[in-house]
């Protein structure tokens, strides 16, 4: 078996403090994240013509889904339960997006808003990006329509967009507590709800309804919710200790 070794370019800073509540697909919910390219490869030469294209794609490593860091996975499974098939039934690891794969590598298509310097390293900003945050990126391509979006491609079981499956209300609490952070994340209060209309929950628990009170880690902040009859109520946001 022939092995490789790949360094990571850069990492990726996102909203997201834990994998519960990160989008399912890259575009689904517009949470602005940056980019940070190492200081070795932070060379502007390196990004000429980059600023041109409004999408990219980053390859990066799936982090913190086991103690394999990063490593080839040699407990992987070659079936997996998707959640667009609602978990309930098995397909080809390779025929999904599971992290949970022989090697953990991903792939997502991003809007790339701006490229800057700073200091000594280069930053994107990047918009609907679906990471963890300290993602590690292993190498970014332009995104080019004409070959890169198919006409006539198939997408079997994931057909179209997921639906808006939830309305997202906030508590009176809540409302007074996102607009004071509104001061550092702008947005967040859109972002909050893009996530849980979604309904981030895994699907025993939605169908079982074994809890209806949850909890996101977002930036610094654990936003606690509930579900009412397929109403989602945002009860409060308190800082991370």
């Amino acid at each position: 078996m022939t092995q490789y070794n790949f360094s990571s370019i850069g990492i990726v800073y996102s909203c997201y403090k834990e994998k519960f509540g990160i989008p399912r697909q890259p575009a689904l919910v517009a949470s602005p994240a940056t980019i940070e390219i190492e200081q070795e490869y932070s060379n502007d030469e390196a990004f000429r013509e980059l600023e041109n294209f409004s999408h990219i794609w980053v390859i990066f490593v799936f982090h913190g889904i086991s103690k394999n860091n990063g490593m080839a996975n040699e407990n992987w499974k070659s079936t997996v339960r998707p959640p667009r098939l609602g978990g309930n039934k098995r397909i080809g690891v390779f025929a999904s997006r599971s992290m949970f794969r022989p090697n953990p590598i991903g792939l997502s298509v991003v809007e790339l808003k701006s490229i800057e310097r700073k200091g000594n390293k280069i930053i994107l900003n990047i918009i609907g990006g679906d990471f963890l945050d300290a993602t590690p990126v292993i190498d970014i391509k332009p995104y080019i329509p004409y070959v890169d979006s198919v006409d006539t491609a198939k997408a079997g079981y994931a057909i179209e967009k997921p639906k808006i499956k939830l309305q997202v209300d906030f508590s009176d609490a809540a409302n007074v507590e996102v607009e004071n952070a509104e001061n550092i994340y702008p947005k967040l209060k859109k972002t909050i709800e893009e996530i849980l209309r979604l309904d981030p929950r895994p699907a025993y628990q939605r169908e079982k309804k074994i809890k209806n009170e949850f909890a996101i880690k977002l930036y610094e902040y654990d936003v606690k919710w509930k579900v009412e009859n397929e109403r989602v109520i945002v009860t409060s946001l308190t800082l991370l200790e």
